[in-house]
């Protein structure tokens, strides 16, 4: 069973390696020192949410990370769920079903009553978990990118 909190300052360095192994993940370079300064940043500046699992050991084995935003359509909050990463030998035993409850509960205990959020078309393992949790599939809008 999985034990999802807080992350804080002291958790940098592992939260440094799983966010490396993250954009490895999404054919990203390794960039260990760019993650720890994106990761500090977020803690500086505390304009992200994010919550890490510990394993049976107190080892922490996965994170997920939200952005607050707005809806102007509903008139309120609307949280990003920007990313969710599991180490590979904790998958299957709870830690990501354990981070995404977590997270539903910090929105709602936050009044914030939508999350959302983005998966590659081919994570069929990812959009399995959120749909058994209820996430529905977007099939109104296209999401769009534009480098500048």
């Amino acid at each position: 069973m999985s034990h999802v909190r807080a992350a804080v300052l002291d958790d940098l360095d592992v939260l440094t390696h799983l966010l490396d192994e993250y954009r490895q993940f999404y054919q990203q370079p390794s960039d260990p020192e760019g993650a720890r300064r994106f990761l500090s940043q977020r803690f500086g500046l505390g304009d992200a949410f994010i919550l890490v699992s510990e394993n049976a050991r107190g080892e922490v084995d996965g994170f997920v990370q939200l952005y607050p935003g707005l809806s102007t359509v509903g008139l309120n909050a609307r949280w990003t769920l920007n990313d969710l990463y599991v180490l590979p030998q904790s998958r299957g035993q709870g830690s990501g079903r354990a981070l995404m409850e977590a997270a539903a509960t910090l929105a709602q205990d936050h009044g914030v009553p939508r999350l959302v959020l983005m998966t590659q078309v081919s994570n069929a393992r990812a959009q399995a978990l959120y749909e058994s949790l209820g996430w529905q599939r977007n099939n109104e809008f296209y999401s769009y990118l534009l480098n500048v």
